[in-house]
Parts: C-alpha cells; structure tokens; sequence
C-alpha cells in the first residue's frame, strides 16, 4: 500500500508538493490577514485598512512561497547570480499581478458584497494560488538548461 502511494506521490510530485505549500501560503496568508485586519481595526467600512491588511498578508506570503517554490515544488537548480535574479524577479512579477487579483477580489466581496472580509480573503487566496501555479510552472522555475521552446515541447509531449 505504501509502495502504491510513494509511486503516486512520485508521479505527481511536483502538483502534490504545489498543493501542500500553496495550502501553507493560504494559511500564513489569511492568518497574517487576519491578525493585521484586527490589530488595525480594519471593517468593511474601512477599505484602506483591509487594503494595507491585504498587503502585509501579501508581503509575508509571497517570501514564504518564493522560498517554497523553488525550494520544493519546482527544485530549482539554478545556482548562478543572473539566472537567480531573472527567476526571482519573474515570480515577483507574476506576484504583483496576483496581488493586484487579490486585492480586487477581496475589496469588492467585502465591501461591495458585504462578505465577511476574512471569507473574502479565503475565496481570493484560492483563485490566486490556481494563478500562481501556472504563471511559475509555465513562466519563472523552468527546469535547468531548458530554452523557452525546449520546455514547451517537454510540456506538450507530457500532456499529450
């Protein structure tokens, strides 16, 4: 039964490993969200307090999840200083653009919508991760020595 499950995991190792820490990045998210809404009084009559929460919860989940990514989702190889700084900043990049979703999504459900800001956020958190995973497996942590063609034939012959 173990041997079935560790083949499996080894299968899908990569998608398995993205769940575990994108549902680690949703949790330091939402709790780092959740203890600067309330630390700052934020309510839904206050968008610029649930906006400054939003972005402190953003600050600490995306170093959290860079590190994760390519540490152990993607085991990244790159070693040298450029192709460091090239990754990082994509990520940062894809991040911002997520963020920005975040942002909308959580403003506009609480205080358009009147949802809870903390639900909200939960709701937000899950369409960014489903974001952030195809803009990093497709776009920042490529395999080592992989051009951007060599990598989409690898992607095609894998789905097919």
């Amino acid at each position: 039964m173990w041997e079935y499950i560790w083949k499996q995991y080894k299968k899908y190792e990569e998608a398995v490993n993205y769940l575990i820490f994108g549902v680690l990045a949703f949790v330091v998210n939402t709790v780092v969200y959740w203890i600067a809404a309330r630390a700052m009084g934020a309510t839904k009559e206050t968008p610029f307090l649930i906006s400054m929460a939003t972005m402190i919860a953003w600050i600490v989940a995306v170093i959290f999840a860079y590190w994760t990514n390519r540490t152990f989702v993607f085991k990244s190889q790159t070693s040298d200083r450029n192709g460091q700084l090239k990754e990082f900043t994509g990520f940062m990049g894809a991040r911002v653009a997520t963020g920005i979703l975040d942002w909308l999504i959580i403003l506009f459900m609480a205080t358009n919508l009147g949802i809870n800001d903390v639900i909200s956020k939960m709701v937000s958190n899950f369409f960014v991760i489903v974001c952030n995973y195809f803009l990093s497996k497709l776009f920042i942590f490529k395999k080592a020595g992989t051009s951007d063609s060599e990598e989409e034939d690898r992607r095609s012959e894998r789905n097919g």
